[in-house]
């Protein structure tokens, strides 16, 4: 379980399609490991830098996301387990976010816009 917590707290950022908080040399180089499949980070630091935030507040750990009533209100139920931001902000380029609903994804803006 230790291991979800990101060890080195420089560089620390937050993806801004699912909240989940890593290095960004881990975003770089593995991409994200819930969003990985339909934004590929992995390899592309121009992506890792759209797509991810070093400005996000609150962090909460997600060990057994799917059982959580804070993971589904965060809607990160059916993400991995992992420390999750409360807020990111940031949006992800249009683009992105075409692209994302082309694939019947919707995208929860993490900075709060969305409640408003």
């Amino acid at each position: 379980m230790a291991s979800l917590v990101p060890k080195d707290k420089r560089q620390l950022r937050a993806c801004l399609i699912c909240g989940i908080v890593l290095n960004h040399h881990v975003f770089r180089d593995q991409g994200c490991p819930n969003c990985e499949s339909y934004v590929r980070m992995r390899g592309q630091n121009d992506v890792v830098i759209d797509c991810t935030s070093s400005t996000f507040d609150g962090m909460m750990a997600m060990f057994q996301p799917n059982k959580s009533w804070v993971a589904k209100f965060s809607h990160v139920n059916s993400y991995k387990p992992g420390v999750y931001a409360a807020h990111v902000t940031g949006r992800i380029p249009e683009d992105i976010e075409d692209a994302l609903a082309q694939k019947g994804i919707t995208y929860h803006p993490r900075d709060g816009t969305a409640d408003e």
